[in-house]
């Protein structure tokens, strides 16, 4: 009778996996052959030399040892790894504190966060524009207002360092929504009568965040730290719009480098080759968080 009665409530299961299966495996595969198509050609391009249009002779791996050879690989290996640190830790500390700040009911709310979301809803090209007309010029408005306070030329786009800066700045500016929205829906968990009970247990504003608020909305942040840590290694128009990779490539990241040598110096398989590079960080970061997330979920 037990055993007739466990088959009795798995066989409903089966088949509404196998319905559940069935609906989606037309989406599975159309994603597959999507997907697939490009990426067969990329990894057939990356192992020839050749054009944008033939493949050309085959080289095997040799384009991967000319990039892992290429300074200019580091270099914007480098620039890579601080943009997207910048970027991931940069928005989502604003993001998190604007969300904080925004949590209690107040006249104008909604208000407030409707203008918070402009720099992410704002066409990138239009605030790449705007930035470039704030910065770029020598004649532009902060230039002109450091000669003002006796700062002398200061060159945000044209110095190396300081263009660096901006790039950083600019990506957590136009960031910072995206991150700010992960977290308010994350702190809308954290329920009201588990800040009251650490209250009457006698723990301050900072143990609550630390010991409640941080715990609690993990799961959500290594969400949104894989989420914009990809969207950062993968941002081309960003930088592009804003400085083009310069000065002296020095805000030349992996995929502008990629661009830059598929498509200016016509040496498709070794952009290729940067492209594969970076999927294989991307992926062995994804995992790395994953585990955080499981971690945080067992909690």
């Amino acid at each position: 009778m037990t055993y007739q009665l466990a088959v009795h409530r798995r066989t409903p299961r089966l088949g509404r996996r196998l319905t559940l299966t069935g609906l989606a495996l037309p989406a599975l595969l159309l994603m597959v052959v999507v997907n697939a198509y490009p990426l067969v050609f990329a990894a057939i391009q990356s192992v020839h030399s050749g054009s944008l249009i033939t493949p050309g002779p085959f080289v095997g791996l040799r384009n991967f040892a000319d990039v892992l050879g290429d300074p200019g690989f580091w270099k914007a290996a480098g620039f890579t790894l601080i943009f997207t640190a910048s970027a991931v830790f940069g928005s989502w500390a604003l993001g998190f504190a604007l969300a904080i700040l925004l949590k209690p009911q107040f006249p104008g709310r909604g208000a407030f966060k409707v203008l918070l979301l402009l720099p992410w809803i704002v066409p990138i090209v239009v605030t790449a524009m705007s930035w470039n007309w704030l910065l770029a010029g020598r004649e532009s408005l902060l230039p002109s207002l450091a000669r003002a306070l006796g700062m002398g030329n200061v060159m945000f786009l044209g110095n190396p360092t300081l263009a660096m800066i901006t790039v950083c700045v600019f990506k957590v500016w136009i960031s910072y929504p995206f991150m700010m929205m992960m977290c308010a829906a994350a702190l809308e968990s954290v329920e009201a009568s588990i800040y009251e009970a650490s209250a009457i247990d006698g723990a301050s504003k900072w143990q609550q965040f630390f010991h409640i608020v941080l715990p609690v909305t993990a799961r959500s942040t290594y969400i949104s730290w894989i989420l914009m840590a990809v969207f950062s290694i993968n941002d081309f128009p960003t930088i592009y719009l804003l400085t083009r990779g310069g000065p002296l490539e020095a805000t030349s990241s992996l995929i502008v480098l990629a661009y830059k040598t598929t498509f200016l110096d016509f040496l498709p398989g070794n952009g290729i080759a940067i492209a594969f590079f970076m999927t294989a960080v991307m992926i062995a970061l994804s995992v790395v968080l994953l585990r955080q997330i499981r971690k945080a979920s067992l909690q």
